[in-house]
C-alpha cells in the first residue's frame, strides 16, 4: 500500500491582470512544497468560515513571499509609502489562518512576506522601511536585476545557539538572498529570535511553546532549493513534520 502524500496548504495572492481579479502563486513555492516530500494545495482567498475546512483537509501550510506588503493597520500604522503594493485580501485570511495553524499543531513554513504576516498574526509589528533606519542596512535587491541577481547570496546571517534552526541546520553561520524593504519590528509576543542579519535584523523566529514545527524566514530558501543545502534542510524537516502531522491524524483525502 502506498502511504499518501501530506497535504500542504499554499495560500494564494489576489492580482489584478487587466481588469479582473486572479489568484496567484509563484510556481518556486510549489517546487519547494514538492521537494519537502508534500503535495501542494494552492488555496484562494478564504472565507473566515472555510478557514477550518481547508485545515481539516491538511497536514501543513507554506506562507509564501510576494510583492505585496501586510497592511500596516494591522500592526497600527499608517501607509508609509503608497506607491508599495498591498494585498488586502490576502490579508483577510492568512491573518486569521496563522493562529489557528499553531493551535492546531499543524507545521508552518513561513516565508519573506510569510514570515512578516506571521509575526503580525500573532501580534507583532514591521519595519516598513529597513533602509531608512539605523543601524540597519539596504536589505532590497536592486531594481530590474535579472533573477539570478536579484536572488544571489547578499549577506550572512547568524544562528542562535538552542533554537529550532540551529537543530535543523547543525551550522552557526550560512549566507542569504536579500529581496525584503520591510522586517520585523517588534516580535509578537511568545516568538524565538532564531537568525539575525549582521546588522541585528531578526532574519528567522519561531513560535516557542507551538506543539509542531513552525519556522518563518525572511530570506527566500525556494529560490533554486534543489541545489541548496541550507534550503533543503529547512523543507526536509519541514516535510518530516508535515508526515509526523500527517501519521497522527486520520488522512483527509481517501
Amino acid at each position: 500500500m502506498t502511504t499518501k502524500k501530506p497535504v500542504v496548504l499554499v495560500p494564494a495572492c489576489h492580482r489584478m491582470l487587466g481588469d479582473h481579479p486572479f489568484h496567484v502563486v509563484g510556481r518556486k513555492y510549489v517546487d519547494a512544497v514538492r521537494l519537502a516530500g508534500a503535495l501542494p494545495l494552492v488555496v484562494p482567498g478564504a472565507m473566515p468560515d472555510e478557514i477550518d475546512a481547508l485545515l481539516d483537509m491538511a497536514h501543513g501550510v507554506l506562507l509564501t513571499g510576494s510583492p505585496s506588503n501586510v497592511h500596516p493597520s494591522h500592526y497600527g500604522e499608517s501607509v508609509h509609502n503608497p506607491a508599495l503594493p498591498l494585498d488586502p485580501q490576502r490579508d483577510a485570511w492568512t491573518l486569521p489562518l496563522v493562529p489557528r495553524v499553531i493551535a492546531r499543531g499543524m507545521p508552518l513554513f513561513a516565508i519573506c512576506r510569510g514570515a512578516q504576516e506571521a509575526n503580525v498574526a500573532l501580534g507583532g509589528s514591521l519595519h516598513q522601511a529597513v533602509h531608512e533606519l539605523d543601524p540597519y542596512d539596504d536589505h532590497r535587491a536592486g531594481d530590474h536585476l535579472p533573477a539570478e541577481q536579484a536572488y544571489a547570496p547578499a549577506h550572512e546571517v547568524e544562528v542562535i545557539a538552542g533554537g529550532l534552526l540551529s537543530e535543523v541546520l547543525e551550522r552557526c553561520r550560512f549566507e542569504v538572498n536579500s529581496l525584503h524593504g520591510q522586517a520585523v519590528n517588534q516580535l509578537a509576543p511568545g516568538l524565538r529570535v532564531e537568525a539575525r542579519a549582521h546588522d541585528g535584523l531578526v532574519e528567522a523566529f519561531s513560535v516557542v511553546e507551538a506543539k509542531g514545527f513552525n519556522l518563518c524566514v525572511q530570506w527566500h530558501p525556494e529560490w533554486q532549493a534543489a541545489s541548496n543545502p541550507v534550503s533543503m534542510q529547512m523543507l526536509q524537516a519541514f516535510g518530516q513534520a508535515c508526515r509526523a502531522y500527517r501519521d497522527r491524524h486520520r488522512s483527509p483525502i481517501p
